[in-house]
């Protein structure tokens, strides 16, 4: 039983590596750490349990920044033929795919808005204006490292002082992430995803 917890410890720590989203390595890696300490103990390895109870603290305080990263976060209005813009969607184009199947550069955006983490870009907003504050999103992507609702917490939040107060999604555009909609405060009405953000 011993050498299973060594064991389990271990390929936890292997499989937090393999991890895109920096939360949820910290958040295997800290469980595995955790376990793999233990397991040092009960063997009298005292360097080896040290060593990851330093990994344990590490991770705890890099997920405590983590959870107050949206004070880093810094909101950009682009124009929709900007470079840096243009970039960011060709890096991220396979990914982008998997959300938003039907997206493409030339879809007509009208605003922009990009999210930069630490001066890193981490997000992306395109629409259209359909009407005064009201948005039809057409791209609402954060890279994979952001992905745990803060970005767009964060951006949700800024928008009304860019003058946007509702944010609209056509449905057939959004069942690949139609959960993190959910869990972002958006109604399905009359087929369609509508925040408000007064």
């Amino acid at each position: 039983m011993i050498e299973l917890m060594g064991y389990l410890g271990s390929a936890l720590v292997v499989v937090s590596m393999l991890m895109a989203s920096v939360v949820k390595l910290r958040i295997v890696n800290t469980i595995g750490s955790g376990i793999f300490a233990v397991y040092a103990l009960l063997i009298h390895s005292y360097p080896t349990a040290l060593m990851n109870v330093c990994l344990v603290g590490i991770n705890l305080y890099n997920l405590y920044k983590l959870s107050r990263k949206d004070q880093s976060y810094s909101l950009v209005e682009a124009a929709p033929e900007d470079r840096l813009l243009s970039y960011l969607l060709d890096c991220y184009r396979e990914d982008i795919r998997k959300y938003f199947p039907g997206f493409s550069a030339d879809c007509g955006a009208d605003r922009a808005y990009l999210v930069c983490c630490g001066g890193t870009p981490a997000g992306v907003l395109l629409g259209r204006e359909e009407e005064a504050g009201v948005l039809r999103v057409i791209l609402d992507y954060s890279a994979p490292t952001y992905r745990d609702c803060s970005l767009g917490a964060y951006l949700y939040s800024k928008l009304p002082s860019r003058g946007v107060h509702t944010l609209v999604y056509a449905e057939e555009e959004s069942q690949a992430h139609a959960a993190y909609l959910s869990k972002m405060g958006f109604a399905k009405e009359k087929g369609v995803y509508i925040k408000d953000l007064g």
